[in-house]
């Protein structure tokens, strides 16, 4: 089974690399899928006599219950910029546009640090277990 999720796995990575270069492309196939995944859902439905109503608070039940249904409707994006404040990436000046650019650069800068004193906390690790292996 192991392989097999592997198997589509490499062979989801490798589509999705390529389909990513022809972004037209990727989104037609992507409608494709999902209008292809409704119209099963759709019939799968109609065979088992489950009326609009009952299809429509099934699905709200579903999305509700998963915590998918303002993220489908209006989309992460939307929510998150909203809680935060933000405007649209058209809407940013300059100004504020370069001010990003050296909030960026700071936490660049800090997480090099952090990624330095892990490395050396790594290596005192490291030495210390060698000490303890040499009394061992």
């Amino acid at each position: 089974m192991k392989k097999i999720l592997k198997f589509f796995d490499v062979l989801e990575d490798k589509i999705r690399h390529s389909l990513s270069h022809r972004p037209i492309i990727y989104a037609l196939i992507g409608i494709l899928g999902i209008v292809l995944t409704w119209r099963g859902i759709w019939h799968i439905a109609d065979s088992f006599g489950i009326s609009g109503w009952l299809s429509a608070l099934l699905g709200i039940i579903i999305l509700l219950s998963a915590g998918l249904l303002v993220a489908i409707a209006i989309g992460d994006e939307v929510i998150i910029s909203s809680f935060r404040g933000r405007r649209k990436i058209t809407e940013v000046k300059l100004e504020e546009a370069l001010t990003l650019v050296e909030k960026v650069d700071d936490i660049k800068n800090l997480l090099e640090k952090i990624e330095k004193k892990l490395s050396s906390i790594k290596k005192e690790e490291e030495e210390l277990e060698r000490e303890i292996e040499k009394h061992i």
